[in-house]
């Protein structure tokens, strides 16, 4: 018989702040979580890189890092982080620091993408993921972006294309990030 988590406050993550909103945490049942063995009734299904096949974790495990070590996985793909993919060719690396890499790979929930989830970086650090957008939940916040035009042209888009395109669960799906010191916004999107 497994141990009932008490009801507390969910851990903060940096780089993912609202996980409940974003829907990275799912509470429509108690499960056990993989990691530690206890029920939770939060639990995370999303993006888990491992050799091991996991059902779900617990917030606690993921934040303390426990998960990641346990199942010697990642809950980002190194490849899929802006500005670090050196190997492959990235021109714009930029130098996270290693704790950063860590909190986001080992600490942090990931996200659903419809292809592979990318995290975007500003000001030297990574950014927080804030949600899934389409043109209607951005079109207000356009002046608070660090650069629209740059992030669509790596889609070889063009902003004026967004509000045809981008459409939240759609099928050009926005993936909405705010620098943790600016304060702007980035867009990553993808399609199905």
């Amino acid at each position: 018989m497994t141990e009932k988590i008490q009801e507390k406050n969910l851990p903060y993550f940096k780089y993912h702040p609202n996980p409940t909103e974003t829907g990275a945490f799912q509470s429509d049942q108690t499960v056990e979580c993989d990691c530690c063995g206890k029920e939770t009734p939060i639990y995370y299904t999303g993006p888990f890189f491992s050799v091991e096949d996991i059902e779900a974790f617990c917030p606690w495990c993921i934040s303390s890092g426990e998960a990641a070590k346990k199942f010697e996985g990642d809950f980002q793909d190194y490849s899929s982080i802006e500005g670090i993919a050196v190997a492959l060719g990235d021109k714009n690396t930029i130098n996270y620091t290693k704790e950063a890499i860590r909190e986001l790979t080992e600490c942090t929930p990931g996200y659903m993408g419809w292809q592979q989830e990318h995290w975007l970086g500003h000001c030297e650090d990574l950014c927080a993921f804030v949600g899934y957008v389409g043109w209607q939940e951005i079109e207000d916040k356009l002046d608070e972006f660090a650069d629209l035009e740059g992030d669509c042209e790596k889609f070889g888009m063009k902003r004026e294309d967004l509000p045809k395109y981008l459409q939240n669960n759609g099928s050009c799906q926005g993936y909405l990030f705010q620098c943790l010191h600016c304060k702007k916004y980035r867009l990553y999107f993808d399609f199905d």
